[in-house]
């Protein structure tokens, strides 16, 4: 089962990582991360050229040290989890996950776009944030950190 959260409301900005990640206890550390179609505009050029391509893989250190170097707003970016020994070869025989035009979005029952990931966090429009994990625990970790945070699904029966 795939349980997903919305952040859009509450927050003044809702694509930056940093808080995220404090607030999940850095578990993005022990994961490896593939980052597809990434738009952001950080000051640093090392960092933009990491970026500036359709994806990058970055083990959970590298990413925690690019958000702690300069934690800036991401527009769009899908951020997807992998356990460590998955090799990158595996993970990119998978077509890569999308920012917008993915319809699982906004449909139940909740999926994951790529078959290995444990979690994706979707940077959308810079508008909002959605998390989408097989973990029960995290969604609930994020409603105490963000009270408005909604549950993706019972939403998406909303509407």
């Amino acid at each position: 089962m795939v349980y997903g959260t919305i952040i859009q409301k509450g927050e003044k900005y809702y694509t930056y990582l940093k808080k995220l990640f404090d607030y999940i206890d850095n578990i993005q550390l022990n994961y490896k991360w593939l980052i597809s179609y990434p738009e952001c505009y950080p000051f640093d050029k090392d960092i933009q050229k990491m970026l500036e391509n359709e994806y990058c893989i970055l083990t959970g250190k590298e990413l925690t040290d690019l958000v702690n170097k300069e934690d800036f707003q991401w527009i769009w970016g899908t951020f997807s989890a992998f356990d460590p020994c998955i090799s990158n070869e595996d993970i990119l025989k998978y077509k890569l996950p999308e920012n917008d035009m993915y319809p699982g979005f906004w449909k139940n029952p909740l999926t994951m776009q790529h078959p290995l990931s444990k979690i994706e966090i979707v940077a959308f429009d810079a508008s909002y944030t959605f998390i989408f994990t097989k973990d029960f625990a995290l969604p609930e970790k994020l409603k105490e950190f963000y009270p408005k945070a909604e549950n993706l699904e019972l939403l998406n029966c909303s509407l």
